[in-house]
């Protein structure tokens, strides 16, 4: 039995690897392209593992796609594989539909292939597993219940509407051809390998280096926040006992502002590596609030639980300390995953 993961060297999917390979030993084949936030070195412990077989490659590849169902024959298609930084989406949109709604597009389709060439118990079994976002949902208002399955479907930015055309296909090749779905909608995650344009990591580092950490607008955008280990055993569940065709949303039961992470995080840096010009909020800056920006996310995640008795394992409190030391133990890492064009890109975002 096999596994095929598409961007299992990304943020998410690096630690779904991770983290099947520490509790299974069914080899996972990991496809990724490699593009500025895929990142080998978050799989550097699996070097030498036969478990792990690692294929650089492009989703919109359609041949290769399937080379790899033929060759590996896997159960099951894990899908990660995205651009997913809004701030990017909004001044470089046209990577995220070739991603995003063509890549998704060529996956189902050599699954479909793959799939009904399948006999028995093989194609009773077979799964894709789409993972999105609760970014599809779109806002909510301060008075809003949280965002449930049966939400419309309203995207605000070109991350976010990529996304939900995803979803759309995934629904339609299931309602049209039959092929074994499951959705994963999640809320905001963190943790380690998280590539550091995201609001957490940033945060960590700048402050870490001593610059200016950049808050958009007022700050009181609120977030649903997951951590990644936690959002890694809800997959898990619904690959394993999710109802064919069905949306499942995986979220933390965490809101916060964004200004409430970014003083966290500073509190937390204060108590662990303290610095010697003062506490870390003294950085805190608010910059121009960007294009569409969402104002409130919340998961209401009751209908994993109620079916496949899924519940997060970490508080907010467990899981930033977790993180935050994660960074401060792995200088080498941060260092190496800022490379010149990333530096460019967050001078010019948040000048």
């Amino acid at each position: 039995m096999t596994i095929l993961v598409t961007g299992g060297a990304g943020f998410i999917g690096s630690n779904f690897v991770l983290d099947w390979l520490s509790q299974s030993d069914e080899p996972v084949i990991n496809l990724d392209a490699l593009t500025y936030a895929g990142n080998r070195e978050n799989l550097a412990s699996l070097d030498g593992d036969a478990r792990h077989i690692f294929v650089q490659g492009d989703i919109c590849d359609r041949a290769l796609i399937d080379s790899l169902l033929a060759t590996h024959q896997p159960r099951a298609l894990v899908h990660f594989a995205a651009e997913s930084h809004v701030d990017r989406s909004i001044s470089g949109p046209g990577a995220f539909m070739k991603t995003n709604v063509d890549g998704t597009f060529t996956l189902l389709e050599a699954a479909r292939a793959y799939w009904s060439a399948l006999d028995g118990e093989a194609k009773a079994g077979f799964r894709f597993h789409h993972v999105s976002t609760d970014e599809v949902y779109g806002s909510l208002k301060p008075s809003d219940p949280p965002f449930a399955e049966t939400n419309p479907y309203e995207p605000n930015s070109p991350y976010s509407a990529s996304k939900a055309a995803s979803d759309h296909l995934v629904r339609a090749w299931h309602h049209t051809y039959g092929l074994p779905v499951v959705t994963t909608n999640c809320s905001n995650n963190y943790g380690p390998y998280h590539f550091p344009e995201k609001l957490i990591p940033l945060m960590i580092v700048n402050a870490l280096a001593g610059k200016s950490l950049p808050v958009y607008g007022d700050g009181q955008q609120i977030r649903d926040w997951l951590y990644v280990t936690d959002h890694c055993s809800g997959i898990r569940a619904v690959l394993a006992g999710g109802r064919l065709g069905e949306t499942y949303n995986i979220g933390g039961w965490n809101e916060k502002a964004n200004i409430d992470i970014v003083k966290t995080v500073c509190a937390l840096l204060d108590e662990l590596k303290p610095s010697a010009d003062g506490p870390y909020a003294r950085l805190i800056t608010y910059v121009k609030d960007r294009p569409g920006h969402d104002r409130r996310y919340a998961i209401d995640a009751r209908k994993i639980e109620r079916e496949l008795g899924w519940r997060p394992a970490e508080t907010f409190e467990t899981g930033i300390r977790k993180t935050v030391q994660w960074y401060l133990d792995h200088p080498e890492w941060v260092a190496r995953v800022q490379s010149g064009a990333y530096k460019d890109w967050v001078s010019k975002q948040y000048a």
